[in-house]
């Protein structure tokens, strides 16, 4: 307990140190820019642009010039602006330079200040406050990079700042891999950005351009290459919200020293090859899980949950700790891992178990394009495992603890493209699920009193099916049944004024057929159904589902609409005890090439019940479609929302007359009476009187 104690004393040391400021500033140098470097003039900004200025600071020159050398190579990078309102202080007055230590050695060159044309030198009077930020340390990730800070003193609306930097780049894994890749176009104005490559003629680059057609400039110095990009006000680029990955949102350029994959393989698939020793507790677990499964399939998915759930989350990607993992003892011995870490792990677990697996590289945000652009290790941001038993191939990410389903049901990683670290060496696409079936599903049902004075109770049962299930069940594992029961009285409550809750939430979790079910009771007493005439304006909805769908701005929009995952849910409203037959005619399908919501309702003399279907029929809607698209995502938050008045009530039946034939028939008889009484009688008068009277002649 002692030593368990001492344990969490110095963590928590040394998560205090991952944000406090360095000791000293001498890992960052002053001093002139390399020979091979060339100074450029200062170019003017395209006055006709200053009404896009943002922030108050027109950017002015964006340089970088990049040599080779042994083991590496260097980059030079020059920024200059100039601050145009007093907003652009606080972003001008401060400079910061982020670097890794590890790799980086980092020299300022100058920094001037340009004051109605006269140049002020501060390098001299330069300090740097250096700092480690680990912005991500609530995740669980450190990375160990650092932050130079530069405070300009003085600096004033007007002045244009110019600063460069150089940094010597001595990579740690594949030393023989070059990547760089810059944007042509911003969001801002700018007056020049320049991109120039001093490269060996004998190991000639790729370069890939993506969203333009600019070509670069190729010229020789002895035994060089030269490349050189220069654009000159380029045109701002509006960037559009929920654009798809695969849609380049700007132009950019990536120069690599190879096009091939297997380059980026060969750098690093020695760290990832499978061990097949392990710890002797850990191995006995294994050696359990072999005995007590004799299926392959099952095998899997015990070894799988094995390592998700006990081993945490903890990245400490630091140094060559950024690319290569640390061995599976080490890792079962500190109890913790990143997804390298336990991407490895896994891999290993499951070869000693007989199954063929493999590390694979994935990138989280952006592995649906990575097709689109060059071989580089930082094309990649995650690890995951390939697993393939038999013909059918399992796509296994060790970081998503708590995950069910088993191999039939397993909601696989599915981040566009992955890299597998084996001899084959290209990209594979991870196959994007399927639903055929709703993976959420809501029923409310609503009972409203059978007597005055009763309350209004509300259940509601929630399914969560697949990849939702993981989610749910991790969102359960993180906050209490208490506050997930606060948060969803608060929902109902702004819909139905004075609910409460009536009995606990009831949870079940049949992890290997992941599915995660939820009931919730509610109670509504008499007198707040009937305050606010609540009960004559009565709402059904199901506002949770329109929610998924993006509804960006159209204004100006030239790239189509990402509809992110499949995406398939189903609401109900079941309402009973009711004294009127209430109809459903006006709610209507909605049906395009995108989007399909699709809508049931049924009633009885006393039930009424709507049935909403909603489920993405793509996976982005393109720009020609954008507008029906909006319009139809507009009519399906009109069409999950209605109100009725429940306190109307059915008119009784009309009464019904027995026919009895004996009445009838004296009816009758006394009708043809009558008839004779008030017509016959009168006419034969008449003809009487006609007969008496004189000829004329």
């Amino acid at each position: 307990m002692i030593k368990s104690y001492w344990r969490l004393i110095a963590f928590a040391l040394f998560l205090v140190s991952l944000s406090s400021p360095a000791l000293s500033d001498d890992v960052v140098l002053i001093g002139p820019a390399p020979a091979w470097t060339r100074l450029i003039d200062v170019p003017s900004a395209d006055a006709t642009r200053s009404d896009q200025i943002r922030n108050g600071i027109s950017w002015l020159l964006s340089d970088d010039q990049i040599v080779h050398r042994t083991g590496g190579y260097d980059q030079y990078s020059r920024t200059v602006y100039k601050i145009v309102d007093r907003p652009g202080l606080e972003q001008g007055a401060g400079i910061n330079l982020q670097f890794d230590p590890s790799r980086h050695k980092v020299t300022l060159n100058h920094l001037r200040i340009i004051r109605d044309g006269a140049v002020i030198d501060r390098l001299a009077s330069t300090k740097f406050d250096i700092f480690r930020q680990e912005k991500d340390a609530e995740k669980g990730l450190y990375d160990g990079w650092l932050t130079a800070h530069v405070n300009v003193e003085d600096v004033r609306v007007g002045d244009i700042v110019d600063y460069a930097t150089t940094y010597e780049i001595t990579p740690l894994v594949g030393k023989d891999l070059f990547f760089f890749s810059f944007a042509t176009e911003w969001e801002e104005p700018v007056a020049l950005i320049r991109a120039n490559i001093i490269w060996p003629a004998s190991q000639p680059l790729q370069i890939k351009a993506r969203g333009t057609e600019l070509k670069p400039g190729i010229s020789s110095s002895g035994s060089d290459t030269v490349y050189l990009w220069e654009i000159r006000n380029p045109k701002p680029v509006k960037v559009e919200d929920n654009l798809p990955v695969q849609y380049p949102a700007w132009g950019s350029v990536d120069v690599a020293s190879t096009a091939d994959w297997q380059s980026v393989v060969d750098a690093i698939a020695s760290h990832y090859r499978p061990v097949t020793d392990f710890p002797a507790d850990f191995a006995a677990k294994l050696d359990n899980i072999a005995v007590k499964h004799p299926v392959a399939e099952d095998r899997m998915i015990q070894a799988t949950r094995l390592v998700q759930d006990q081993i945490r989350y903890v990245s400490l990607s630091i140094g060559a700790g950024s690319y290569i993992p640390r061995d599976p003892a080490t890792v079962l011995q500190s109890g913790f891992g990143d997804c390298k870490d336990k991407a490895l792990l896994l891999a290993s677990s499951l070869v000693r178990l007989g199954i063929s697996a493999e590390v694979a590289l994935a990138d989280l945000d952006h592995g649906r394009a990575l097709d689109q652009h060059l071989p580089a290790l930082r094309d990649f941001d995650h690890a995951i495992v390939k697993a393939k038993i038999g013909s059918q191939t399992y796509w296994l990410d060790a970081t998503n603890d708590l995950q069910g389903g088993k191999a039939n049901n397993l909601a696989q990683a599915d981040y566009g493209f992955a890299l597998p670290l084996s001899s084959t060496g290209g990209l594979e696409k991870m196959p994007t699920p399927e639903l055929t079936s709703p993976s959420i599903q809501v029923a409310e049902e609503f009972d409203f009193p059978e007597k005055p004075g009763d309350p209004l109770s509300l259940t509601v049962f929630s399914m969560y099916e697949g990849a939702d299930a993981d989610s749910m069940r991790n969102r359960l594992a993180g906050q209490s049944l208490t506050e997930l029961s606060d948060n969803y009285l608060k929902y109902y409550s702004k819909q139905y004024p004075g609910i409460q809750s009536a009995a606990k939430l009831e949870i079940l979790d049949q992890r290997d057929g992941n599915v995660v079910s939820v009931k919730e009771s509610y109670s509504l007493p008499a007198q707040a159904l009937a305050a606010n005439d609540l009960a004559k304006n009565f709402p059904i909805q199901a506002a949770d589902l329109g929610n998924y769908l993006p509804a960006p701005t159209i204004v100006g929009r030239r790239g189509p609409i990402s509809l992110r995952t499949p995406y398939y849910r189903r609401h109900s409203v079941t309402v009973r005890n009711l004294k009127a037959r209430f109809s459903g005619e006006e709610i209507k399908n909605i049906v395009t090439p995108y989007v399909s919501l699709k809508t049931s309702w049924s009633n009885t003399a006393t039930e009424f019940r709507v049935e909403w279907n909603l489920q993405t029929l793509a996976t982005e809607v393109p720009a020609t479609a954008i507008v029906d698209y909006l319009k139809s995502v507009e009519d399906i938050a009109k069409d999950v929302q209605w109100q009725y008045d429940f306190t109307y009530i059915d008119p009784p039946p009309a009464e019904v007359k027995v026919s009895d034939p004996d009445t009838e028939q004296r009816q009758v008889i006394a009708s043809m009476f009558l008839l004779t009484l008030f017509v016959g009688v009168p006419v034969f008068i008449a003809v009487r009187r006609g007969r008496r009277q004189p000829a004329r002649g």
